[in-house]
């Protein structure tokens, strides 16, 4: 049984680091969309995107490793702290635009917490 728990724990956590990576890598490909989310508040914006997609990648490839998932995961709570305002904003911007995806600028808010549990059960 323990090695199905193990199995599925390394699996989960490929998977968790390959969606950081492929998100971080996103906002090099795609860094409009990520300005059109920040707060207005936030200075150098388009060096904070490239920041953060840095991070994300990055986070994505130490949480793999045993010996730095648990600094890995630590810096994923950090990072989905640090831009859960650009989920706020974007939910803002849907509505002032009456945008028909609003529904998805919302779903994105509470699906931090699930993200955070998981970073944090790296640890």
């Amino acid at each position: 049984m323990r090695d199905a728990t193990v199995r599925k724990t390394r699996w989960w956590i490929y998977v968790m680091g390959l969606g950081y990576i492929i998100a971080g890598c996103n906002h090099f490909i795609n860094p409009r969309f990520y300005e059109t989310i920040m707060p207005p508040y936030i200075p150098a914006q388009l060096l904070m995107i490239y920041i953060s997609g840095v991070a994300e990648v990055l986070c994505g490839v130490f949480i793999v490793p045993t010996k730095t998932r648990k600094l890995a995961a630590w810096a994923l709570i950090l990072l989905l702290v640090a831009i859960f305002p650009a989920n706020i904003q974007m939910a803002i911007n849907y509505v002032k635009r009456d945008d028909p995806n609003l529904w998805i600028a919302l779903a994105r808010l509470p699906l931090q917490l699930p993200l955070i549990w998981a970073a944090w059960k790296c640890t």
